[in-house]
């Protein structure tokens, strides 16, 4: 499959900077991003801390994505089917069946209505929940939130989506394989459903509501999970835009108690000018219960995080990004649970067609 990968990879480069239209209906597309990072903690073993699966690696030169995608989009139907490889599939999918792990989107959709727009999709598609996907490039900042990474980037199921006429509201709802899942675990029967609203009262603002009901324990547990993201895009100007999101996802955690878990986030973002952009992001994850974060400590995972980074567009679509992070957890986490805290900076070069 990684030799399947390659071989399409080469044979686009031709076409690096647009699009390709193989025909009328079907576009191909692709994105590759190469990085290299440091962790001031200086793992051993190369990998940086646990609740992170992007830009995995430290001190290492490391692909974290390269992905091609093929769609299929007529007036009464669509398909998606792309094939990726790097770290974001090395580490997300490392609990995914061989076959699963190389696939970054698989899924045909028809429309329902003649008058209305009205869809059903069905297969592997990116995830309802959040507003950072995989695509390092199309996220305000080099590196994924902590909430970003601890919530599904990914999902498997059926989805019911309809978007209003001036475009202005979309509504969906969805039956799944589960948590981030595309094969269903064993010893869990029962379907996952979630639940998306975007609202774009004006061009300058988009408010979202997404969550999750189900569980991502065995039905012998009976720990149902219930998880709701919530997210507003503030752009008053052409160079300023602002990022406002909170997590909250409550889990049963044993016979008659329930924990829970919660992230705030605030992303700002400046373009410089049409090639320049800075990003600051603050944010705070807290799981006490270690429901989501495992850290095996007194208090858990409750951790802020710093980041800055600065872009720079080489060309059209070819994206040089630099960022510095830095972590602050109430219980020594890092360096082998010595440390409160942890600085990382992390480089990347990407490129879309």
């Amino acid at each position: 499959m990684k030799k399947l990968l390659v071989a399409f990879l080469f044979i686009c480069t031709k076409n690096m900077y647009a699009q390709t239209n193989l025909s009328k209906d079907v576009t191909l597309t692709g994105y590759a991003e190469a990085y290299y990072g440091i962790n001031f903690a200086n793992p051993s073993n190369h990998e940086n801390s646990n609740f992170l699966y992007n830009y995995k690696r430290h001190n290492e030169f490391a692909i974290n994505l390269a992905m091609l995608k093929i769609a299929y989009s007529k007036e009464n139907s669509r398909g998606n089917f792309a094939l990726m490889a790097g770290n974001y599939a090395q580490y997300n999918l490392a609990n995914e069946p061989t076959w699963a792990q190389f696939i970054y989107e698989a899924n045909i959709g028809f429309k329902v209505s003649k008058k209305k727009n009205v869809w059903i999709d069905a297969g592997i598609m990116p995830s309802h929940i959040g507003f950072e996907s995989a695509i390092g490039a199309d996220s305000y900042n080099l590196s994924r939130s902590i909430l970003a990474e601890n919530s599904p980037y990914y999902e498997t199921g059926v989805r019911l989506s309809y978007t209003s006429k001036n475009e202005k509201l979309y509504a969906a709802f969805l039956a799944l394989n589960g948590w981030q899942k595309i094969q269903k675990p064993n010893n869990i029967q029962r379907p996952s459903f979630g639940i998306q609203l975007t609202y774009k009262p004006t061009d300058k603002l988009t408010i979202n509501y997404s969550n999750f009901q189900g569980s991502d324990k065995p039905d012998s547990l009976h720990a149902p999970r219930l998880f709701q993201d919530v997210y507003a895009i503030y752009e008053p100007t052409k160079k300023f835009s602002l990022v406002i999101g909170f997590d909250f996802g409550i889990e049963k955690y044993r016979a008659n108690k329930n924990a829970y878990w919660f992230s705030p986030i605030i992303i700002a973002k400046y373009n410089l000018n049409d090639k320049s952009k800075i990003a600051c992001r603050v944010e705070y994850y807290n799981d006490a219960n270690q429901i989501i974060i495992a850290t095996n400590t007194a208090n858990g995972f409750q951790t802020y995080g710093f980041s800055a980074n600065y872009d720079y567009a080489i060309r059209k679509n070819l994206l040089w990004r630099v960022e510095a992070k830095h972590f602050l957890s109430k219980d020594k986490i890092f360096d082998n649970n010595h440390h409160h805290n942890n600085n990382n900076l992390l480089t990347s070069l990407s490129l879309k067609w």
